[in-house]
């Protein structure tokens, strides 16, 4: 039932580069009975001691990363243990590199980082990286945009989010994007992505267990899906 779903919105007040705040904004049009819970930084995260279903971190600055690493870092455990109950987790933008091994600086110190994934970031802050993106995640070709300033490499060949068909992956050398286990989801995407991906919205609300989605604007944003995916196909 719609109205028993508990939603988590991490650390809104900063996690929200790119507009991608407005994910959420889009997932209560689609899901108006579930409660939305948007945890502050200096909030313990509800999903510690209760049960959530869908989690959702955006991206952030440099210096945030550092600060929601240390805030995250005591459920560590916890993170995990949700993981393997297919608790819905969508980790957008630089997000990401939070839950991998550590990430670099230029001048080669490093960041730990939660290490629950087998990979590791490096930082590039006088080049940043803008490009488009198609993939096919779950036979559904999912469209977004990469604006960053780092790339992960590492192990995600038993992982990933997406199989590249224009873009880039992790970095510029692989066609494998993002992190996929079970049913957490982080990606580089921005865009937001579920507005700009209806079917992919669709398919992450039915594994909440709602048999039958509303898409929110259902015409419109399909329409401008395929607009999108053509424009792309064609650049």
């Amino acid at each position: 039932m719609e109205e028993n779903l508990k939603i988590e919105i991490l650390f809104p007040e900063f996690c929200n580069l790119y507009g991608d705040i407005s994910n959420m904004k889009y997932l209560k049009k689609c899901l108006p009975k579930a409660s939305f819970i948007e945890t502050a930084f200096d909030e313990e995260p509800h999903f510690v001691k209760e049960d959530v279903n869908f989690i959702y971190l955006g991206p952030m600055t440099e210096s945030r990363q550092e600060k929601v690493i240390k805030k995250l870092t005591p459920y560590k455990e916890r993170i995990n243990q949700l993981i393997n109950e297919n608790v819905i987790f969508l980790i957008t933008g630089n997000a990401i590199e939070i839950f991998g091994k550590y990430i670099e600086n230029e001048d080669g110190s490093k960041v730990e980082a939660l290490g629950i994934f087998n990979i590791y970031a490096k930082r590039d802050m006088l080049h940043r990286h803008n490009s488009i993106f198609i993939g096919e995640w779950e036979e559904t070709q999912i469209v977004g945009f990469k604006s960053q300033f780092t790339f992960s490499y590492g192990e995600n060949e038993n992982c990933y989010f997406a199989k590249v068909e224009k873009g880039v992956g992790l970095n510029k050398e692989s066609i494998l994007e993002g992190i996929q286990k079970n049913n957490f989801i982080a990606t580089y995407l921005i865009g937001p992505i579920l507005i700009l991906n209806p079917y992919f919205t669709k398919k992450i609300i039915k594994k909440m267990g709602i048999e039958e989605p509303k898409i929110a604007f259902k015409e419109d944003v399909i329409k401008a899906y395929k607009q999108r995916l053509k424009e792309f196909q064609n650049l």
